[in-house]
């Protein structure tokens, strides 16, 4: 694993730090992908660094075609390759029934969550790609038991977004199989992270933990350990599937 690259989207908090940290702990050198909070960055940065391992912060939103580029160039220049993309980044909304919602929330929520993954994905993809001259590589996607689940009063455009991602992973996956890249998914269920706060329920999990098969949420590091685990070798002969990390739902 020395020397080996990864990009984390979102990786300053929640699911994304936990990622990060982890697959520093496991040797990948890391870059850190944050849009506003630069702080929180550069702490899960310095954890790193204090194990020994090597990240850096990048700022980009997901969303804009130039910041991916200038995040990816970024990664370039400190790396000088990359082998693994977990495509994190990703927000919900305030809780709202489809006839309620706006073209400005749906468009913002389809150019962050669904375009801000394709353009990740296209940017590894030409820089891992045996066909382009690289070496082989994992992509993991992150999705959503929202995905299967429609998410009916709560989120449907969120839940839209992630069954998107799921397609992303299949179609990728078989696109690029020859061509040494492996594509996989991860379908968190209700994970104990600030997203739900993001998105205007910051008693989401309360409202809901009693409903749920096991009777309480998932934590950060429970989904990070499946994505790093898809990362690595242990992994290799897995692409194109998403695995469910929900607790049962």
């Amino acid at each position: 694993m020395s020397g080996k690259a990864l990009l984390v989207t979102g990786g300053s908090r929640g699911i994304g730090a936990e990622t990060a940290r982890l697959a520093a702990s496991r040797g990948w050198r890391v870059a850190v992908n944050y849009v506003s909070d630069r702080a929180s960055a550069d702490a899960v940065v310095a954890e790193i660094e204090a194990g020994g391992s090597e990240a850096f912060a990048v700022q980009g939103d997901v969303g804009a075609e130039a910041d991916v580029l200038a995040m990816f160039a970024a990664v370039d220049a400190r790396f000088g390759r990359l082998d693994g993309l977990v495509n994190n980044a990703g927000i919900v909304d305030r809780r709202s029934r489809v006839d309620e919602m706006s073209v400005a929330r749906l468009e913002r929520m389809m150019r962050i969550n669904i375009v801000g993954s394709f353009l990740c994905a296209r940017e590894a993809v030409k820089r891992m790609s045996t066909r382009h001259g690289g070496q082989g590589g994992v992509i993991v996607n992150l999705s959503s038991a929202a995905a299967r689940l429609g998410s009916p009063g709560w989120y449907v455009d969120y839940a839209a977004s992630k069954g998107a991602i799921d397609t992303l992973t299949t179609g990728l996956a078989l696109e690029v199989a020859d061509e040494g890249i492996r594509v996989c998914g991860v379908r968190p269920g209700i994970i104990a992270t600030d997203i739900h706060a993001s998105g205007g329920e910051p008693d989401r999990i309360e409202k809901v933990r009693a409903g749920l098969p096991m009777k309480r949420e998932g934590r950060p590091e429970e989904i990070a350990s499946a994505i790093v685990w898809l990362l690595s070798g242990e992994a290799s002969y897995i692409t194109g599937a998403t695995l469910d990390v929900s607790g049962g739902r």
